[in-house]
């Protein structure tokens, strides 16, 4: 009789086992039939903004890991999912439900994110005090809200303030974590340079406008590959030499993002507003040249032959949202943003979920090879629609 038991509790284990292999494997095959149908824009993006509402209240969790089996050892282990990712996550959302608030006034949009706002500080602080520089877009995606009130919040924006000088090195830039202090990361130009830049100039901080204008510009000078302004996946601070891949797709998404958004924000009357537009004309003109024809860039962008990142061509069509407004590449930049939305629309589940957008990266040349739907990508969408 004990036996028997014993029997039914390894059956019963394995069945649990193999479940929590098979049923994201099964979700994933069954959302993806009718991929791609919905043809009229509205319909879409409409479709686009539910899922993403959907999302703020319930963030899917976006795994650590590739492995599609025995997925329940790296769960055990603490090897499934990590804060840090889920931040972003988080951000990317409010940017694009506030996003669409401003251009369309849907109260919705607005209820959405300030029950998130709710659940999330408390007395305009954190609830939870997070520890990672990840967390700082989340911060500005806050910072970004025009209809609360920024003073309420300030204690949360300074410690995200705090968390940044935590990390600057001695070169006067800011590390990624403290165990790669030596290494500067194209990642943390779009988690913390938006947010330096409009702390700076809503509290009256120049000195947090000039980190970002350092960040931006060291990583130009040791991070770029020559003549082409491709950026890599980071560089040492005392060889100066690049580490890991030039032209990894969410690369150019993260210094898009940190780019067009810090130059976005810089007042007319600062002196680094015409050097960070240069950056914009020439990251444009790079980013462009490998716009695929059906509108996407590939995860490699100087390899065509490699998948198409639907994460890399959402913050891009963003970049090319706000970069339209420079007169000498607007219309480049108009007909690369059209392109782009296209194919966003064209691997989109009939659910109104993007997919196809890159998995989380590992490490230095460790880049995942799971694509799949990522509410980052949703959210930059969202932010890019007209």
């Amino acid at each position: 009789m004990i036996n028997n038991y014993i029997l039914i509790f390894i059956l019963l284990l394995l069945f649990i086992v193999i479940a929590i292999d098979l049923i994201p494997q099964f979700y994933t095959w069954q959302s993806r039939i009718h991929i791609g149908r919905i043809k009229d824009s509205g319909i879409w993006s409409n479709k686009v903004l539910n899922k993403s509402m959907q999302w703020l209240k319930n963030t899917p969790t976006i795994k650590l890991t590739d492995n599609k089996r025995l997925i329940s050892i790296d769960i055990l282990r603490g090897n499934y999912k990590r804060n840090t990712i889920q931040y972003w996550q988080k951000a990317a959302l409010i940017l694009g439900l506030t996003e669409c608030y401003n251009k369309t006034k849907n109260q919705q949009c607005q209820k959405e994110v300030n029950t998130f706002l709710r659940s999330t500080f408390k007395n305009g602080d954190w609830k939870v005090q997070p520890t990672e520089i990840d967390s700082v877009i989340l911060a500005y995606s806050v910072l970004n809200i025009d209809w609360i009130s920024q003073e309420v919040y300030k204690p949360s924006y300074d410690k995200a303030y705090q968390l940044i000088l935590d990390l600057v090195g001695s070169d006067g830039t800011v590390a990624y974590r403290k165990h790669t202090t030596d290494y500067r990361f194209v990642d943390t130009i779009g988690f913390i340079c938006p947010f330096l830049v409009l702390y700076g100039v809503k509290f009256h901080k120049p000195e947090a406008i000039d980190l970002a204008i350092k960040q931006i510009s060291t990583f130009n000078e040791f991070g770029m590959l020559d003549n082409y302004f491709i950026p890599c996946h980071t560089y040492h601070i005392k060889t100066k030499l690049p580490v890991g891949l030039f032209g990894w797709g969410r690369g150019l998404g993260w210094y898009a993002i940190g780019l067009i958004d810090a130059w976005s924000i810089l007042p007319e009357v600062n002196p680094n507003k015409k050097k960070l537009e240069k950056s914009v004309v020439s990251f444009a003109q790079m980013a462009i040249i490998f716009q695929n024809i059906n509108g996407a860039w590939s995860w490699i962008v100087n390899d065509k032959s490699s998948r198409m990142d639907s994460s890399t061509t959402a913050t891009l069509a963003w970049f090319f949202t706000k970069a339209a407004s420079i007169q000498s590449i607007s219309s480049d930049c108009i007909s690369a943003k059209e392109k782009a939305l296209e194919y966003l629309k064209s691997v989109t589940r009939r659910d109104g979920a993007i997919d196809f957008s890159q998995g989380d990266t590992k490490g230095i040349g460790i880049y995942s090879q799971e694509f799949n739907m990522l509410p980052f990508t949703q959210g930059f969408c969202l932010r890019s629609f007209i």
